[in-house]
């Protein structure tokens, strides 16, 4: 669906331009997909607002669920990620921690 968007002056939220100039998705990375839980986890803990709403919602199971699924992948990845990756994950686990900790 988007990639069949033609040439625009401004791609719509989320999306990118390609070499061909088309309006797509962003490539799928390590870097993104932490980024992405990193996101969900913030909007959950009530740090972020609804994009459509403003409100600002807190949900502690959802938060603890994408923290673990964070854990999980520390986990299951260690030994295998390049320094950056490695960084990146550690640095978001223990930013969500301490955040997730505040809330209670």
């Amino acid at each position: 669906m988007s990639e069949n968007l033609a040439q625009c002056d401004e791609c719509p939220e989320g999306l990118v331009r390609d070499a061909s100039g088309r309006c797509v998705m962003p490539e799928v990375t390590f870097f993104s997909l932490i980024l992405s839980l990193n996101t969900s986890a913030l909007f959950h803990m009530g740090e972020l607002p609804h994009p459509e709403t403003g409100q600002r919602l807190v949900d502690r199971e959802l938060a603890k669920h994408t923290i673990d699924t964070l854990i999980l992948l520390a986990d299951k990845t260690k030994g295998n990620l390049s320094h950056d990756e490695n960084e990146l994950l550690t640095r978001i686990l223990y930013e969500l921690k301490m955040r997730f900790v505040k809330l209670a």
